[in-house]
């Protein structure tokens, strides 16, 4: 049989016999009867009301994935334009102008520093239809509207808004130099792309990465519904609107989480997917077709799909075309040709597009080679068409909805740019392209102010007064206020007391507990708050049971927008599973990348809806940094607020899991991040004071917005250990820093001057410090102090301020670490270990006075016991101990046989002799 060709999945199922090949064959007669008799339109509408009718009784035939390849929504189904067309042509090109200009002068010799045209070329009539028909801002009844604008295209956000009078002319020069575009003494610059952090007040949501955007605005999309089902907000007039690339619908980021928005029914959500057909270097499908593949995956996946292909220019051809000869031929040219079709001209279209049937090639035989080529536009060029799609899409409700609007990359920018594989990477125009542009463009800009400097063209504004500009200003006023616009001002968030923290610094008493579970009660007391506790976000990627947090289940519950309607099999336990509508838990299944989207959509609910949110997303460590850490820097990026909780941490405490489980390294992928704040925490009175800390951090009074837009990152484990009671006298300050004293050498009794050393560890690494300083009192008479450093990462920046301060200031008051300040007044060796690679304590090293030795987990982790893999790292006790003795040898504190003779007693070498760690538990 040959393959399967068409619209249809998957083709008819072929182990399915003929039981009739008569009748089949009758079949067959009658579908080519109406063919020959009515023509392949009416026999088409035949066959598509045959498939329905047989969806309606449950025959089982496969489903359509795809339809011609024409526009969605017929001439006669398109709604009255409200708009002024004349006028808002006449801004488009004021903007599409300007945001050349400021690219092109980013250019000029001296700076260089690039940009992007031709993204925002192709796009500038999908933005501009939003902006002045659709979008909302944020002064609108209803909240206000979250678009996420593409990132290549940000020339043209900044040209609305150099003519809105938001920006000024000496800032779009300093695009792209965002810390030496100094003018009059002020830095007068805009960054790249859309960064918040760098542009705070104006841009809202980092897109550029590619894949980003789109897995982010699905969970922004869940996260409107989320507050409004909790009842914490109204969201009902708030959508999300997400404008990609067809190139970025690649990245399996892009597409991966489709499903959701389907499942959840998030018909607040649009997306706008412009098809220039080319990715960065050339055609995204040059042998195929990219908006028939994404109409088909995105209907597979639920969503509704509506195409923008063709202008307004192909209606009457279209409506001609009786035969489908037309349409035909639009099915089967491929992008690769239709590319090269607008690299060419008018008559290159006639003899190699309309050429191909003698059908079509009579419906334009009237027509001009001019003709052809400027009324036959694409879809996305056409703000009727495009206006349409965005109505339909907005009134549409069951379905999120995606819009695959067909345009020219470098749309108006001349030959040379439009369509060409090249024009991503075109920054520049030559005076000639010049000219050409502003003739095109009907710019009141003359060839003596062009040739003034081509380097530097002039940039273009009316007036303020002019009604261009009055249109538009008006049109955004009346949708809600300017966009893009980021705003910071929230209600008072109510933090709970000293009394939610007390209950965890008392320690565990003679059960042992990890710190995960540790964790997990204190966020049971912070949920019990009143008042702060329902602005928690519980964030949990299928691992409930592992970190101990199915206890939240019947209590808080998993949210689903559609409830539980089902009964679930554990219903009589009393941990049963329980969704509702408006649980509190997002259980996102085995979704990392999606936990991470709903995290960012949460910790900025803040400035997003004025509504403080925190979220607390606790996941494997192993499967955080590393595994979504592109997502954590545009978490970072737009300024989030909240706690990751890397569970299970450490490279030999999850038994059994093997390599992959096997975190050694994750503190170091925090510390390359400047918003993330790390903790690795021994104790869960630790833990209390470094989340009362991080919540006051967050929304504590007097905070700066450079103070207060972090993400704390805390690594906890699954070893279960006592947990001691919280000292009298114990060093808030040290623990918030990154390191406090613990343990000091006890020496009453002995009749000899010890040999001193200090003993640095962290996280579950604290008791092997614990057990090496008993080994080196009771063994070899060694008298050394343990700390416990609670972060690594903390020490390294404070050091790291410190050496700046005295490197550009070094006539100011001096700044000494707080490393620094722990140890200077100690005596003997320090030795540092944690369960992590050696190149985390290592951190610090040069901070440290005197000697300094560190050990760690480095290499491949796998599957063993704690202690065996201890043994196996030398990191345990005995390891500590031995490595101390060698510093001490060396110092002469001990004679320099003492290391060899505890290395043999400890049989350091015999992985089988490793003790050190608790052999039981999961949490």
């Amino acid at each position: 049989m040959a393959p399967e060709a068409g619209p249809i999945l998957n083709g008819i199922p072929s182990q399915l016999p003929d039981i009739d090949p008569d009748e089949t064959q009758e079949w067959i007669d009658s579908l080519d009867a109406v063919l020959d008799e009515k023509g392949r339109t009416r026999a088409r509408y035949i066959m598509l009301k045959l498939i329905e009718r047989a969806r309606q009784q449950q025959v089982g035939v496969p489903s359509l994935t795809a339809t011609d390849y024409i526009n969605t929504i017929p001439p006669e189904r398109e709604p009255w334009f409200p708009g002024d067309e004349d006028v808002e042509r006449e801004m488009r090109r004021y903007i599409r102008w300007n945001a050349a200009i400021m690219v092109h002068r980013a250019q000029r010799p001296g700076i260089g520093v690039g940009g992007h045209i031709s993204t925002y070329a192709s796009a500038a009539t999908l933005y501009e239809v939003g902006m002045n028909h659709f979008f909302r801002g944020k002064d609108h009844p209803g909240g206000g509207d979250q678009i996420y604008f593409q990132g290549h295209a940000s020339p043209g956000m900044y040209a609305r808004s150099y003519l809105e009078g938001h920006l000024t002319e000496t800032q779009l020069d300093g695009f792209r130099q965002e810390k030496s575009h100094i003018v009059d003494g002020k830095l007068e610059a805009i960054p790249s792309y859309p960064h918040p952090r760098l542009l705070p007040n104006y841009w809202e949501f980092p897109t550029v990465s590619m894949g980003i955007g789109p897995m982010n605005a699905i969970y922004q999309a869940q996260f409107n519904k989320y507050l409004h089902n909790r009842g914490i907000k109204d969201t009902s007039q708030q959508d999300v609107w997400a404008f990609l690339g067809d190139g970025e619908m690649d990245e399996p980021e892009s597409r991966g989480l489709l499903q959701l928005a389907a499942n959840e029914e998030l018909d607040n959500l649009n997306f706008v997917i412009n098809c220039n057909l080319q990715r960065l270097d050339g055609p995204v499908r040059g042998n195929g077709k990219i908006i028939q593949e994404l109409e088909a995956f995105f209907r597979g996946a639920g969503w509704n799909v509506i195409k923008v292909v063709w202008g307004r220019g192909w209606d009457p051809l279209l409506a001609a075309d009786r035969d489908g000869a037309l349409v035909h031929i639009m099915n089967q040219t491929s992008d690769g040709d239709y590319q090269t079709f607008r690299a060419n001209d008018g008559k290159y279209v006639r003899d190699h597009f309309f050429g191909r049937d003698p059908r079509t090639a009579k419906m334009v035989e009237g027509w001009s080679d001019e003709k052809i080529w400027w009324d036959l536009r694409r879809g996305g060029h056409d703000y009727r068409k495009v206006y349409a799609a965005y109505k339909a899409a907005r009134e549409h409700t069951g379905q999120p909805t995606v819009i695959l609007a067909k345009t020219i990359k470098g749309y108006g920018l001349g030959s040379h740019f439009a369509g060409r594989n090249a024009t991503h990477q075109m920054k520049k125009m030559t005076l000639d392209d010049l000219k050409a542009f502003r003739d095109s463009l009907r710019i009141p800009i003359t060839d003596e102010q062009l040739e003034a400097n081509p380097y530097q063209p002039p940039y273009y504004h009316p007036g303020a007064d002019h009604e261009v500009i009055k249109y538009s200003i008006d049109r955004r006023q009346k949708l809600g206020g300017t966009l893009p616009s980021r705003r910071v001002d929230f209600e008072p968030l109510k933090l709970p007391g000293d009394e939610a923290y007390a209950q965890v610094k008392k320690g565990s008493g003679k059960q042992e507990v990890a710190t995960t579970m540790a964790f997990v009660r204190l966020l049971k007391d912070l949920l019990r708050d009143k008042e702060f506790g329902p602005r928690i976000v519980p964030i949990i990627p299928d691992e409930a049971r592992t970190f101990g947090m199915d206890a939240f289940f019947p209590t808080i519950k998993i949210y689903n927008p559609n409830g539980q309607n089902y009964t679930p099999v554990d219903a009589e336990l009393m941990l049963a599973y329980r969704e509702s509508t408006a649980g509190q838990i997002l259980h996102l299944g085995i979704n990392e990348a999606g936990s991470l989207a709903a995290f960012t959509a949460a910790a900025t609910s803040y400035a997003t809806h004025g509504k403080p949110m925190v979220p607390i997303y606790v996941f494997y460590s192993m499967f955080g940094f590393q595994r979504t850490g592109d997502s954590i820097w545009a978490a970072a990026d737009q300024m989030s607020r909240g706690f990751l909780i890397g569970a299970t941490a450490g490279r030999t405490t999850l038994t059994g899991e093997g390599l992959q489980h096997a975190d050694g390294h994750s503190p170091l992928l925090a510390a390359t991040n400047p918003a993330v704040v790390h903790y690795d925490p021994a104790y869960a009175y630790e833990i209390a004071h470094i989340m009362q800390d991080g919540l006051d951090r967050m929304y504590g009074e007097g905070r700066t917005p450079e103070e207060s837009n972090v993400i704390y990152y805390l690594t906890v484990y699954n070893e279960p250990l006592q947990q001691p009671k919280e000292p009298d006298d114990v060093d808030v300050e040290g623990i918030l820093r990154g390191m406090h004293r613990i343990s000091v050498a006890n020496t009453e009794g002995w009749t000899h001057e010890p040999p001193r050393a200090q003993i640095l560890g962290s996280g579950v690494g604290v008791p092997w410090a614990l057990e090496a300083q008993q080994l080196l009192a009771d063994d070899w008479g060694v008298a050394a102090d343990v700390w416990s450093v609670t972060s690594w990462n903390e020490l390294r920046r404070d050091g790291l301020k410190a050496d700046q301060q005295e490197f550009l200031k070094p006539d100011g008051p001096p700044i000494k670490p707080w490393v620094t300040q722990c140890l200077e007044g100690t005596e003997g060796p320090v030795v540092a270990v944690s369960d992590y690679m050696r190149a985390v304590q290592d951190q610090i090293r040069e901070w440290v006075p005197g000697t300094y030795a560190s050990l760690g987990a480095d290499g491949f982790g796998f599957s063993d016991t704690r202690a065996a893999a201890r043994r196996f790292f030398h990191i345990d006790g005995p390891s500590v101990a031995v490595r101390t003795l060698q510093l001490l040898a060396k110092e002469g504190k001990v004679d320099a046989d003492v290391p060899a003779k505890a290395a043999d007693r400890y049989r350091l070498d015999d992985v089988t002799a490793g003790t050190s760690g608790n052999a039981g538990g999961e949490s």
